[in-house]
């Protein structure tokens, strides 16, 4: 109600001017706010779609107008700030909404990461010297990650896998870490995306090396790594084009290790946070990874 008694004040203080000027400067007025509302909207509704909210009432045409429309202007007018009044709540509704669920999320990442830290305490604990789980290394590999010197035949095997060549360091060392993978030569390919990931930390698809490097981490049958690398790829980019599928991934490790209530959680974080991904190309997957945890 601010805005109307500010036009109508504008409105009381104009009185001794012509009628047609009076107007024209409250229209002035009041489509600017339009195209502030519009700039609010942008930012609201960045993918557009038909998500922008139009005036329901419009400006006459000027060039129709006359002196004697001027009490009908002012209806026309009063009536578009009802109806940008509504749209800012609106609007402001939805940013709070936004600024909730974010906030929700960031607890549940939070609570996520410290069950996460204690399985991995009490998986070193109680785990032989054998059992141990090998964790990424913090510095480039330069050997395959297993302590016994890999066999003449599979050393073969791995150099027939053709190595990209295309000038673009990142894409290649993505590609041949996926050929390696692809062939099950899980080790190496640990080696090859770690590699990658270490070096090109801000390339635009380093969401895809990240999650590719959990997934080698993973069908090595060493889930307990795999949980930090997806869960470290969603945290730290959870607009990443493979966020949606490390939340996935991590979901199926933490099933792997035993922790039930902890995959659940994770899926139910997957649906909340990406409903368009577990509606399409992940949709499969839920289901089965949720029946798989015995998620309620």
């Amino acid at each position: 109600m601010n805005l109307r008694l500010a036009l109508l004040g504008s409105f009381a203080m104009a009185a001794a001017m012509p009628a047609i000027s009076q107007d024209t400067n409250v229209e002035g007025r009041v489509v600017k706010l339009e195209k502030e509302m519009r700039a609010v909207q942008r930012e609201v509704f960045p993918s557009g779609a038909g998500k922008f909210l139009e005036p329901d009432i419009r400006a006459a045409d000027p060039k129709t107008a006359t002196t004697g429309a001027s009490s009908s202007a002012v209806t026309d007018l009063l009536a578009r700030v009802d109806t940008l009044e509504s749209e800012l709540a609106v609007l402001t509704g939805k940013v709070e909404q936004q600024g909730n669920s974010m906030r929700s999320v960031e607890m549940r990442l939070k609570s996520l990461e410290a069950a996460m830290n204690a399985q991995a305490a009490s998986a070193v604990s109680a785990a032989t010297p054998a059992a141990i789980v090998t964790p990424v290394s913090t510095k480039p590999a330069t050997t395959v990650p297993s302590a016994a010197k890999p066999a003449p035949a599979r050393t073969a095997a791995v150099a027939k896998i053709a190595r990209p060549a295309t000038g673009d360091a990142f894409d290649d060392g993505y590609n041949y870490g996926y050929r390696l993978w692809e062939a099950k030569f899980f080790p190496e390919a640990q080696i090859t995306l770690d590699e990658t990931v270490k070096k090109y930390s801000k390339h635009p698809r380093a969401s895809y090396a990240r999650n590719l490097l959990g997934r080698a981490w993973l069908d090595d049958k060493k889930p307990a790594t795999a949980v930090k690398i997806f869960y470290d790829n969603y945290k730290s980019d959870p607009r990443g084009d493979r966020a949606p599928e490390s939340l996935f991934f991590l979901g199926s490790a933490l099933t792997d290790l035993g922790k039930s209530a902890e995959a659940c959680e994770a899926f139910g974080e997957l649906a909340k946070a990406y409903p368009d991904a577990v509606t399409a190309r992940l949709a499969e997957r839920l289901a089965t990874g949720r029946s798989r945890a015995k998620c309620k």
